[in-house]
């Protein structure tokens, strides 16, 4: 199942909308996907330091949004992680350079898991103009590599995703 387009973007901008309350709830849910959680710790040193919190609070939306669209998220291993890198990096190719116009490459790639999740991701990376204050203004190269890390991830939360009835 996919999750909708305004789905997406309601349940993302909720967390966004109530930063307070989402602290404990994105700190729940980064344990429940400790094994997500490390491959994403383990790849943010080709990070700049003002970026690396901003991967862990996406990926945190990433399954807020899952989870409150119904159903149960299992566990990660790491051999779906693996997986999940093999399958994002046989795509990179097709999808660079880290450009302005790399969304609409990347949007061209039709085997994305929960498309409209990825391009809620796209949209906050490279092409969301109003930033508020608290929000790190990103070069398309970091935002390139945090994408692909997210990438990877939400391929592997799609995987252990059983939607509700």
């Amino acid at each position: 199942m996919v999750i909708s387009r305004d789905q997406v973007h309601t349940l993302a901008e909720a967390c966004s909308d109530n930063p307070d309350s989402f602290r404990g709830i994105a700190t729940r849910l980064l344990k429940d996907q400790k094994t997500i959680t490390n491959f994403l710790n383990k790849n943010l040193r080709h990070l700049d330091p003002a970026t690396r919190e901003v991967v862990l609070y996406m990926f945190s939306v990433c399954i807020r949004v899952i989870d409150q669209s119904g159903g149960q998220i299992k566990r990660a291993t790491t051999s779906q992680i693996d997986a999940a890198a093999a399958r994002v990096n046989g795509y990179v190719g097709k999808c660079l350079p880290f450009d302005g116009d790399f969304p609409s490459r990347v949007r061209t790639v039709d085997a994305r898991a929960q498309e409209h999740l990825l391009d809620e991701v796209l949209w906050a990376l490279f092409e969301r103009e109003e930033k508020t204050e608290e929000e790190v203004d990103v070069p398309h190269e970091q935002a390139g590599l945090m994408f692909l890390l997210l990438w990877v991830a939400v391929e592997v939360l799609n995987e252990n995703w059983t939607p509700g009835v």
